[in-house]
């Protein structure tokens, strides 16, 4: 019999680890629980931003990015992302994707604008721009360097370089005459 108690006694301080586990882990989270009001923004390239990303202004996490589409009529990454309440943005605000480093998850940054105006929920922020293709860049950058473009704007073979003109050995003076042939 006692060791059913201590049996019930070790599984209920089992229990009770995971439950304060899962509100620390809920709470770390950056999870708002008041939600705010959602808006949505365009983007031609959204790179590996995620739902759950951080919305941030000046480095400040104000919001959660909620949902992810793809317009099927324009093929623009339509994101749709919540900020907290107390935040009004004017209308003229930007958004664009970054990332915290070379290799650190992106997030969308939010640059507020001068206008009077707020936006209300539920509108699209205007002015977007996508995340940068580093691959890309670095391609861009070695071709530069070495002088070599991709041939006919195809990527991955350099374009052919110039043939240099034939050696030919210095002159010594007039030619012997070659030899007959017998």
């Amino acid at each position: 019999m006692k060791g059913n108690v201590l049996e019930t006694l070790i599984g209920a301080v089992v229990v009770i680890v995971a439950a304060l586990f899962l509100v620390f882990a809920y709470s770390q989270a950056g999870i708002n629980p008041e939600g705010g009001y959602e808006l949505s923004a365009r983007f031609d390239r959204v790179g590996a931003l995620k739902v759950g990303a951080d919305v941030r202004i000046s480095g400040i996490k104000v919001g959660t990015v909620v949902a992810e589409r793809l317009d099927p009529k324009t093929f623009a990454a339509v994101v749709h992302f919540t900020v907290n309440p107390d935040i009004k943005l004017p209308v003229d605000t930007a958004a664009k994707i970054s990332s915290e480093s070379l290799l650190g998850t992106d997030y969308l940054s939010l640059e507020p604008g001068g206008s009077d105006e707020n936006l209300k929920p539920g509108q699209q922020i205007r002015y977007t721009q996508g995340a940068i293709d580093l691959l890309s860049l670095v391609g861009q950058a070695i071709f530069s360097a070495t002088g070599h473009a991709p041939a006919g704007g195809k990527s991955g073979a350099p374009a052919a370089a110039p043939k240099a003109p034939a050696l030919q050995p210095p002159s010594l003076g007039p030619a012997a005459p070659a030899p007959e042939a017998k």
